[in-house]
């Protein structure tokens, strides 16, 4: 199966390999790679799983910092997020999560005495179930409240899989429909920028059709929010090693391929330890890597795809406090750079105090500012929003940066990302940047392990085994990355 040496770092589970067992190979273990690994895995393939990094999980992962368990970025998920939390049921950690039993939302603003709440309260159909929260948004107007429901209503009816969708800009579409500068900053960017990581001039309006059409136009719970209650290490890198083990996976960590090439109907995957000899290959690193290692013409798009895809950054500012002064899990912000604030106490294992992490987004403005800077700009910001943080004692501020968070999802991005079949046999494309119509959320990601795990066995009588449960995605068609 090897030739060289196999690279002993890390290796989990050994397959019981067979003259017919097919061997996949599985390149990137973030939630895409995992997902396509463990589908293949459960088919019955000998998978080798390849990442380059010394643990799984890919942009969700965490790391120790003292006492604390601190996540590289906050991540949370929707109800609508089907394959996301199938994958999280199979991982064995669905208890580990926590999802509302409704849409509620504190809104808070520098200077007001108190939160705005946007709340599902009532069990009426999409989007009539906003109706009461949208009548008492305080940060609106009456007459601007009245012209974001009819701009929601139209919405409702954009068609994202056409191209001239995706090459329209959503703030262009949002100031055709009526909505103000404070109506898109106050509400649509609300949801817009954490779901898209892009403001809505920078942001393809397919892609913010799918972004509101699935999460507030058409299920009145799509849009109930989950989020991890643990460090996502214990939620998505250590169960998913635990799980391609048991199904007999054998997972290759701190083991980057360095090539991939054809040889005698199969593929070679090239590491520093030598090549492995795989039937199939499952590619499913970021944009650049993907384009370096795809062989020559094996996808439509021109040579230089990746670059112009792009990508945006995601900052993510850790402050340590000696006290609480967040009385709930999350807030959001408007009217000020600080975009949404989480209470991480718990999953921290942090014993006393608040630790909070503030998700700024499209961050392409912070991602290069030094840390004292940062601190100097932006607490000041958080206790006009939390005015309890005047009084509070800060043990510790540090930032995590994601430089390469998701594609940028401008408009005409569609046309950037390549779909899961590659020209080359028996060669796929995993990853959130595909062509999977969602933007880059860990929903994304893993739908594309999904269609790149069927794309290997069309002649499957079940491309969807029993762990998930959903009907297969509208393409092209939440969440923050």
């Amino acid at each position: 199966m090897a030739e060289g040496g196999r690279g002993g770092a890390g290796v989990v589970g050994t397959a019981d390999v067979t003259a017919t067992t097919r061997r996949v190979a599985v390149v990137g273990g973030g939630l895409a790679g995992i997902t396509a690994a463990l589908r293949c895995a459960d088919a019955g393939c000998a998978v080798t799983l390849f990442e380059a990094r010394p643990y799984l999980g890919g942009l969700t992962h965490s790391f120790r910092r003292g006492e604390l368990q601190v996540d590289n970025g906050q991540h949370v998920f929707l109800r609508c997020c089907t394959s996301y939390r199938a994958l999280l049921h199979r991982l064995g950690v669905a208890d580990r999560v926590r999802l509302q039993p409704r849409l509620a939302i504190p809104v808070r603003s520098p200077g007001a005495d108190r939160a705005v709440w946007l709340r599902r309260r009532h069990p009426l159909p999409a989007p009539a179930h906003l109706a009461g929260a949208l009548l008492r948004y305080r940060p609106l107007s009456p007459g601007e409240r009245a012209r974001f429901a009819r701009a929601a209503l139209a919405l409702r009816r954009v068609d994202p899989a056409a191209p001239a969708t995706d090459r329209r800009s959503f703030g262009d579409w949002l100031r055709e429909h009526g909505q103000s500068d404070r109506a898109v900053a106050a509400l649509w960017d609300l949801f817009g920028v954490a779901t898209l990581n892009a403001p809505a001039d920078g942001a393809s309006l397919a892609l913010a059709a799918t972004v509101f059409q699935l999460g507030l136009l058409t299920d009145p719970a799509a849009a109930d929010i989950g989020w991890s209650r643990v460090p996502l290490r214990r939620l998505h890198g250590d169960p998913a090693r635990i799980c391609l083990a048991a199904a007999g996976a054998e997972v290759r960590t701190a083991t980057a391929a360095r090539g991939i090439e054809p040889r005698d109907g199969g593929w070679r995957v090239i590491t520093d330890a030598g090549a492995t000899v795989v039937d199939q290959v499952v590619l499913a690193v970021p944009p650049g890597p993907a384009e370096r290692l795809l062989p020559a013409g094996s996808v439509e798009q021109a040579p230089g795809w990746s670059r112009r895809l792009g990508s945006v950054p995601i900052v993510n500012v850790h402050v340590v406090l000696d006290r609480p002064v967040l009385d709930v899990p999350f807030v959001a912000g408007i009217g000020t750079p600080v975009q949404w604030v989480f209470d991480r106490t718990g999953p921290s294992g942090s014993a006393e105090g608040q630790y909070l992490a503030v998700s700024l987004s499209a961050a392409d403005e912070l991602v290069g500012v030094p840390t004292a800077a940062l601190r100097a700009r932006l607490l000041p910001e958080l206790a006009a929003l939390l005015p309890g943080l005047r009084d509070a004692t800060v043990r510790d501020f540090f930032v995590t940066r994601e430089r390469h968070a998701t594609f940028r999802p401008a408009p005409g991005s569609a046309a950037l990302r390549p779909p899961g079949r590659t020209a080359a046999r028996g060669l796929v494309l995993a990853g959130a940047w595909t062509a999977t119509g969602w933007p880059a959320t860990m929903e994304g990601a893993v739908r594309s392990g999904e269609a790149a795990a069927a794309l290997l066995d069309r002649s499957a009588p079940d491309a969807h085994p029993s762990w998930s449960a959903h009907p297969p995605a509208r393409s092209p068609t939440g969440v923050m990355p």
